[in-house]
C-alpha cells in the first residue's frame, strides 16, 4: 500500500485517476488504522460508528471511475462526519447522547446529499462533545455518554477540545482524508488548534444546517476540518449552496464564487490585514514570536499589517442560545418523529434523569436552563438579547473596525467569539507548539462571505511555514 497518511486530497486523486490506488484499498487502509489506533483501552476513541456500507460504496465508485470517470475531486475519497449530522443509512445520528442512541434518521442532511453527489465516501460518524457541548458546564471537551472520552493524539494530557473533537482527532491521526464538524462558538476552531489542523468556519448562511442538530439559528454552521488549506477548501466547495429548507442560505445567492480553489496560490499584494497591538502585547513570549513571524511573512508576501483596536467584547451569544437551542432542538426532534422515542427536549432530560449512572456523569445543567426558557423566538426578552449580541459584536465591533481601517481580514492568536457571534467567517491555521507542549494556532477573521480572501491569505501563510507535524501514535 502506498503511504498516503499525509498526502493531500489532490495527490490521492491523482493516484486514483492513474489506477495506482483504488478507493477500496484506501478505505481498507483507514479501517486498519482505526482498528489499530482508535480502538482499545489506549485508543483515541474518535470514531463513534463506522459505515457498514463503506467498502461497498468504494467498490461502486471504483467501477464508476473506470466506466465514466470521476464525479469530482472528492470521488472515492473517505471522509468522516460528526455525529450530529443526519445520514439516511445504517449509521445512527445521536449527537453523542445515549438518549438518542436509537435514532436512524430517515433523511440525509442537505450537505450529506451534496457529499454523496460528489462521490465522497462516508467512512463513519465521529465522537463529539455530547449535544454539541451544550449539556453541562462541567463536562470535559470531547466527552459523550454514548461514546466516552475522545483523546488528543499528540498528548493525552491535552484536551481534544470543542464539540467537534472526534472529527479533529481523526483527521490529525490520519484516520480519514478529512472530516466535517460543526460550530456554534469555537467547536471547529478550538479542536483545530489542539489537533494542529486547518478549519474554515463559514459565514452563517453559506452552508445549509438542514438535518443538523442545532444550538443556535444565528451562529450554527458546519465546516471542513483538514490537514492543509487546500483540502479544507475542497471540502468547503463541495458543501456550499442555497437550500430552500434553510432560509439563511438565501443570503449566499450571488455571493459564492465559481471556485474557492482558484484562490489557492493567488497573491495577497496590497491586502490589508488588521491586528490588535494591545492584545499583541498581552501575548506570552512564544506567542509573540509566532505572531511576529506571521506578520513578517505576510508582509513579505505583499500584505499590509494594520494596527486596529478590534477586540473581544464578551460572550454575548450564550443567553440567546438557550432560547434558540430549545426551539431548534424540539424542531429537529419533530422532523425525526417516529424514528426515536425522544420527541422533545423535556423527554431527553427525563431519559437522562432515569439513567443517571450512564447519562449524567457530569449533569445536565445547561439543558435545564434551556428548558426553563420559553423557547419562543418572538419572546421580547430573547429578541433583545439576540439583537444586543449582534449589535455589540457585529455592528459596533467587526463592521466599524473593518470599515474604519479598510481591512480585508483580521488576524489574532486568540480563539475569538467575534466570528461565531457575528456569523462571519474564520480560518484557523496550525502555528506550532510552545516548549511545554501547548499548541498554537493563527486565526484569520473576515466579513460576510469573504472565505475566498481568508483562503488566499491562509494558503500564503501555510506554504511559507508548514507548521503541522503528524502525531506519533503508539
Amino acid at each position: 500500500m502506498i503511504e498516503v497518511e499525509e498526502m493531500t486530497i489532490e495527490q490521492v486523486r491523482d493516484l486514483l485517476d492513474r489506477g495506482e490506488l483504488t478507493s477500496k484499498a484506501l478505505v481498507m487502509f483507514y479501517l486498519e488504522r482505526i482498528a489499530k489506533y482508535d480502538k482499545g483501552e489506549r485508543g483515541l476513541n474518535a470514531i463513534l460508528e463506522l459505515n457498514p456500507e463503506a467498502l461497498q460504496m468504494a467498490d461502486q465508485l471504483d467501477e464508476e471511475r473506470k466506466q465514466c470517470g470521476p464525479r469530482s475531486i472528492l470521488h472515492g475519497i473517505p471522509i468522516l462526519i460528526k455525529d450530529n449530522i443526519s445520514t439516511k443509512d445504517h449509521m445512527h445520528t445521536s449527537g453523542g447522547s445515549l438518549a438518542l442512541a436509537d435514532l436512524y434518521v430517515p433523511f440525509d442532511a442537505f450537505i450529506i446529499k451534496k457529499l454523496r453527489a460528489s462521490g465522497a465516501i462516508l467512512l463513519g460518524k465521529t465522537n463529539m462533545g455530547e449535544l454539541m457541548n451544550f449539556m453541562s458546564y462541567t463536562m470535559p471537551d470531547g466527552y459523550s455518554s454514548r461514546g466516552g472520552q475522545v483523546n488528543n493524539p499528540y498528548n493525552r494530557r491535552l484536551t481534544p477540545s470543542g464539540s467537534s473533537s472526534g472529527s479533529a482527532v481523526a483527521v490529525a491521526a490520519n484516520l480519514a482524508m478529512a472530516a466535517i464538524g460543526t460550530e456554534t462558538n469555537g467547536s471547529l476552531t478550538m479542536p483545530a488548534r489542539y489537533n494542529q489542523l486547518v478549519t474554515i468556519k463559514p459565514t452563517v448562511g453559506l452552508v445549509s444546517r438542514q438535518g443538523i442538530m442545532p444550538i443556535s439559528y444565528y451562529q450554527d454552521t458546519p465546516g471542513p476540518m483538514a490537514r492543509n488549506v487546500a483540502d479544507a477548501t475542497i471540502l468547503l466547495e463541495a458543501i456550499v449552496g442555497r437550500d430552500e429548507q434553510d432560509e439563511l442560505t438565501d443570503r449566499s445567492m450571488g455571493r459564492i464564487p465559481k471556485s474557492y480553489r482558484e484562490e489557492l496560490g493567488k497573491d495577497i499584494n496590497g491586502k490589508r490585514i488588521g491586528y490588535n497591538p494591545k492584545t499583541f502585547e498581552e501575548l506570552d513570549s512564544e506567542e509573540k514570536r509566532v505572531m511576529q513571524e506571521a506578520m513578517e511573512i505576510l508582509e513579505k508576501a505583499g500584505a499590509h499589517l494594520i494596527p486596529t483596536l478590534l477586540e473581544e467584547i464578551g460572550d454575548y451569544g450564550f443567553k440567546p442560545n438557550l432560547y434558540e437551542f430549545k426551539a431548534g432542538f424540539n424542531k429537529y426532534l419533530k422532523s425525526v418523529k417516529g424514528a426515536t422515542k425522544i420527541e422533545t427536549l423535556q423527554d431527553l432530560i427525563a431519559f437522562n434523569e432515569t439513567h443517571p449512572d450512564t447519562c449524567l456523569k457530569y449533569g445536565q445543567d445547561i439543558l435545564y436552563e434551556a428548558q426553563a426558557t420559553t423557547g419562543n423566538l418572538s419572546d421580547p426578552y430573547y429578541m433583545m438579547l439576540r439583537q444586543n449580541s449582534l449589535q455589540q459584536v457585529r455592528t459596533i465591533g467587526m463592521d466599524r473596525h473593518f470599515a474604519k481601517d479598510h481591512l480585508d481580514a483580521f488576524m489574532t492568536m486568540a480563539i475569538s467569539s467575534l466570528a461565531p457571534v457575528s456569523g462571519y467567517p474564520s480560518l484557523a491555521l496550525p502555528a506550532g507548539w510552545k516548549r511545554e507542549g501547548e499548541p498554537m494556532s493563527l486565526l484569520l477573521i473576515g466579513k460576510d462571505f469573504t472565505e475566498s480572501m481568508l483562503i488566499r491569505i491562509g494558503y500564503q501563510y501555510e506554504k511559507r511555514t508548514q507548521k503541522r507535524k503528524a502525531p506519533i501514535l503508539g
